[in-house]
């Protein structure tokens, strides 16, 4: 017995967690968003490319 109170805490923690609204810095936002470009889309692209992707399917229809 005893778990009354830490499971209330928990309870409260979870429900703290669950409904508080972050404060948002827009500006750091904007900036971020402002700052991604086209071309580190594609780099990104290149990054993440298979090496060993030949350019055709293996499998047949």
């Amino acid at each position: 017995m005893g778990r009354g109170r830490a499971k209330a805490k928990q309870t409260k923690v979870a429900r703290e967690l669950k409904y508080s609204v972050p404060p948002t810095d827009f500006d750091a936002l904007q900036r971020e968003l402002s700052s991604n470009s086209s071309n580190d889309t594609h780099e990104d692209e290149d990054r993440y490319e298979d090496p060993y992707d030949d350019g055709y399917d293996d499998y047949r229809r």
